[in-house]
């Protein structure tokens, strides 16, 4: 299974910013994904996921402006980034995984099993 992110950079508070991740190698039939992010000195937080059954569920601080999608067609899950604020720089991750029957655990990175190498992200105030 690989992960491929793009669509990283550099944007200004209150910007826009579209994350891709293209899937190759499916293993599991029914999977969940997901969005994490890590900022320098801090842990691995999850911002986003999806199950198989297009179930969703977000991060408090993001909820309202991040929305996750799954191209099925273009195996290719992204994350539509809006109103972004100096507090989401980070390294963003892409995750995939066995199905998750617990929509919680949509946010926990133990849930994942393969990674995808991180694109960056900065807000500037």
């Amino acid at each position: 299974v690989q992960l491929v992110e793009s669509g990283g950079g550099t944007v200004q508070t209150g910007g826009s910013l579209r994350l891709s991740c293209v899937v190759s190698g499916y293993t599991y039939g029914a999977h969940s994904m997901g969005w994490f992010r890590q900022a320098p000195g801090k842990e691995r937080e999850g911002v986003a996921g999806i199950r198989w059954d297009a179930s969703t569920l977000y991060a408090e601080s993001v909820k309202g402006r991040f929305t996750i999608a799954k191209d099925s067609a273009t195996n290719t899950l992204s994350l539509q980034m809006n109103s972004l604020k100096p507090e989401d720089t980070a390294t963003y991750y892409c995750a995939y995984g066995p199905a998750s029957h617990l929509i919680s655990r949509l946010l926990s990175s133990s849930a994942y099993t393969y990674w995808g190498q991180g694109t960056q992200v900065t807000v500037s105030s």
